[in-house]
């Protein structure tokens, strides 16, 4: 069989991954874990003792990290969870069109046009407002597992 009848099949992509695996029972308060496919900041964490089915369990109380909302998760503290990985970047806001984007600037003078204003219509005003004012302000993005949501963007001035 010649080199040029072999085929493979690509279905890898070429990023880094979205989360790694920590055991149960190192993951603390204030930590990050995936439930459910989504990834979650911890805000409660319960162990139980060992049961005669022989292990102790975890009891997890995440709060969605993009939605707000609430989840629950009981894993075996010996067995691996997913944890994402989280990114915060510091961006200047430089314009909002019409349609609710914003063009944002980072650090190394690169444009990002791919966000919207927050869903959170406080914040949203709050951004709108001081931008109109003519205040600088720089935005902080959270991103975890591709996701950009635009209800994490806060301001500061």
């Amino acid at each position: 069989m010649s080199d040029s009848e072999h085929t493979f099949e690509h279905k890898a992509d070429a990023g880094a991954s979205k989360t790694y695996p920590q055991q149960a029972g190192t993951i603390r308060k204030n930590g990050y874990i995936v439930i459910k496919n989504r990834p979650c900041k911890v805000v409660e964490v319960s162990t139980s003792k060992t049961g005669k089915h022989g292990h102790a369990k975890c009891h997890f109380v995440g709060i969605d990290i993009f939605t707000g909302k609430k989840l629950e998760d009981i894993v075996p503290s010996s067995h691996n969870c997913d944890v994402p990985h989280v990114s915060r970047n510091d961006y200047q806001l430089i314009d909002i069109s019409e349609d609710g984007f914003v063009s944002l600037l980072n650090e190394g003078g690169n444009t990002k046009d791919d966000l919207r204003l927050p869903s959170d219509d406080a914040l949203a005003t709050q951004v709108k407002d001081g931008f109109a004012e003519g205040k600088d302000l720089v935005l902080t993005v959270m991103s975890a597992m591709d996701h950009y949501p635009c209800s994490k963007i806060a301001s500061s001035a």
